[in-house]
C-alpha cells in the first residue's frame, strides 16, 4: 500500500507533511500485540489450571471467650453457694447451741429456785410442828387457840403457794424413799398386813417429786 504525502502551505510555500508511520520501528503491530497478549493470558490460565489446587486450610477454632466467661460465672456461683451453705450451717449450729443454752439456763434456774424453796420450807417446818403440838395440847376454851390455828393455816398456805405440800401415808405400804420408820409393832391376825403404815408421828412434806422431809411412821411387823 503506497503512502500519500500531503503538502501544507506555509507562508505561500508548500511544506512537506510528516509521513504517517505505522507503529514504531521494531514494534509489532497493535493487532499482533493484542494477539500476543491473549496468547500469553491463555498460557498463564493453562498453567494455573494445570497446577494442582492447594488443600483448603483448616478453619481456625474461634477462641471460646464466651464459654470461658460462662464457666467462670458458674465457678463463682458454686463458690458463693458453698459459702452460703457454710454460713447457713453455722447459723443453724449457733441457733441450736443457743436453744440448748436457753433450756439449760431455764432448767438450772428452776432447780435453783426449787432448792431455795426447799431450804426455806425446811426452816419453817419445825415452827409448823410446834404449832401442831400447841393445838393438840391446848384446851378447847383457850382464847389463844384460834390465833394459833390462824398462824398455822397461813404458814401452810404460804408453803402451798410455792409448791410445798404435806402428806400423811397412814394405811399405805411403807416406802423407804418417802417414809421414815420410827418403830415396828406386831399386829393381830386380822390386822394390817406386814409392812403397812399403822401410825404417823409426823406428816411428810414434798416439793414436786422431791421429798423435803419424809413422813415419820410406825410400821406393822
Amino acid at each position: 500500500m503506497s503512502e500519500s504525502k500531503h503538502t501544507i502551505p506555509v507562508n505561500g510555500k508548500a511544506a512537506p507533511a510528516e509521513e504517517e508511520h505505522s507503529p514504531a520501528a521494531g514494534g509489532a503491530p497493535a493487532g499482533e500485540q493484542a494477539a500476543g497478549g491473549q496468547a500469553a493470558g491463555g498460557q498463564a490460565s493453562g498453567e494455573r489450571a494445570a497446577r494442582p489446587a492447594a488443600a483448603p486450610a483448616a478453619p481456625r477454632e474461634a477462641a471460646p471467650d464466651g464459654a470461658d466467661e460462662l464457666q467462670g460465672d458458674l465457678d463463682e456461683l458454686g463458690a458463693l453457694a458453698a459459702k452460703r451453705d457454710e454460713y447457713l450451717a453455722l447459723a443453724q449450729r449457733t441457733q441450736a447451741d443457743f436453744e440448748n443454752y436457753r433450756k439449760r439456763v431455764a432448767k438450772e434456774s428452776a432447780l435453783a429456785q426449787e432448792r431455795g424453796v426447799a431450804k426455806l420450807a425446811k426452816e419453817l417446818l419445825p415452827a409448823i410442828d410446834n404449832l401442831d403440838r400447841a393445838l393438840e395440847a391446848a384446851a378447847t376454851d383457850d382464847p389463844l387457840l384460834e390465833g394459833v390455828r390462824l398462824v398455822r393455816s397461813e404458814l401452810k398456805a404460804a408453803l402451798a403457794r410455792v409448791g410445798v405440800e404435806s402428806f400423811s401415808p397412814g394405811g399405805q405400804e411403807f416406802d423407804p424413799n418417802q417414809h421414815e420408820a420410827m418403830a415396828s409393832v406386831p399386829q393381830p391376825e386380822n390386822g394390817p398386813a406386814s409392812g403397812t403404815v399403822v401410825e404417823v408421828y409426823q406428816p411428810g412434806y414434798r416439793l414436786g417429786e422431791s421429798i423435803i422431809r419424809p413422813a415419820r411412821v410406825v410400821v406393822a411387823a
